[in-house]
């Protein structure tokens, strides 16, 4: 017992700098696993026994949940034990085989390296007159360490404790305990899921300015120059969508310029249109005295504020 507790100690005290590996996904899995045998000195038929150190070998199918895991296994145990018992199938060795259904949890399940416990119980036949005549109720304990080299792939190191119900030779009872070190490999079906695609990039609006004169909403030449530019840009775009947004200063009275910012929208709109963009497509907002591009006290005659911005997304 002592030589298992210190082997999985070991195990678990080995330096490691894995990172985790958020890629573990639930789903069905088989393994095998062997590894040494040690049996508990026992009395036969009045014969003390010390079994020597003997294999085990066997194999599982379950289900891990990522955390918990439940699975059924099979497992083949022999040790030699030394002692001669006549015409009996323990002559010699003794040897068993197990059929548990196990539930195990996970500790830092999605992580490469998960430390994990569980418990088993299930049926055990043991050698007594005849080879495994004895059916017996088998438990067991288990303390393991496993290493995810893969999202499909694990490695396990466990130790376990396995007990049954008193086997039968010759119509007297003997006492079954055992102490096993396996080694494993576990195979997952299916494929991680893959990641998420990237979130596409923010929509870059493009924003383009069209300034007037004083009182005016008719285009300059310049003016013009700047609207074929933005529908340009709209083309390149395919489908999009443009606002013109008028805007005025701060002299004259509000209810004028909010009509004048008006006038000044659609006088853009019907450039753009002109150069090949869609109605359709086009918003046409007026703003008056709001939303001033330079901040001035009422009354001022600002030329940055007389303007329309034309943004396209």
């Amino acid at each position: 017992m002592k030589k298992v507790i210190l082997a999985v100690a070991a195990a678990a005290a080995l330096p490691v700098s894995a990172m985790a590996q958020d890629v573990q996904t639930p789903g069905v899995y088989f393994g095998v696993e062997g590894g040494l045998n040690w049996m508990f000195n026992t009395t036969i038929l009045g014969q003390n026994v010390a079994p020597q150190t003997g294999w085990a070998l066997g194999g599982k199918f379950g289900y891990d949940f990522i955390g918990p895991r439940v699975e059924v296994e099979g497992l083949y145990r022999q040790n030699n034990n030394g002692n001669f018992f006549g015409n009996r199938a323990i002559t010699g060795q003794i040897s068993q085989v197990t059929a548990m259904a196990n539930f195990l949890y996970d500790f830092n399940a999605t992580g490469t390296i998960v430390p994990y416990i569980g418990a088993g119980a299930g049926v055990g036949f043991v050698d007594s007159d005849y080879n495994l005549g004895s059916t017996t109720f088998a438990y067991q304990g288990i303390l393991g360490l496993g290493y995810n080299a893969t999202p499909n792939l694990r490695f396990n190191l466990e130790g376990r404790y396995l007990g049954t119900t008193n086997p039968s030779v010759a119509g007297t009872t003997w006492n079954n305990n055992n102490v096993t070190l396996l080694a494993g490999v576990q195979l997952k079906f299916g494929a991680a899921a893959p990641p998420p695609p990237p979130a596409p990039p923010p929509v870059q609006a493009t924003t383009f300015m069209v300034f007037f004169d004083w009182d005016r909403s008719n285009l300059s030449q310049q003016a013009l120059a700047t609207i074929a530019q933005a529908a340009d840009a709209y083309k390149t775009k395919g489908s999009a969508r443009i606002t013109a947004t008028g805007h005025t200063d701060t002299s004259g009275p509000e209810a004028y310029n909010m009509a004048l910012s008006l006038r000044r929208a659609n006088a853009v709109k019907d450039a753009l249109v002109r150069n090949g963009v869609p109605a359709q497509a086009i918003s046409v907002i007026g703003m008056g005295e709001k939303g001033l591009l330079v901040q001035t006290a009422d009354g001022v005659r600002e030329p940055q504020n007389r303007r329309v911005e034309i943004v396209i997304n």
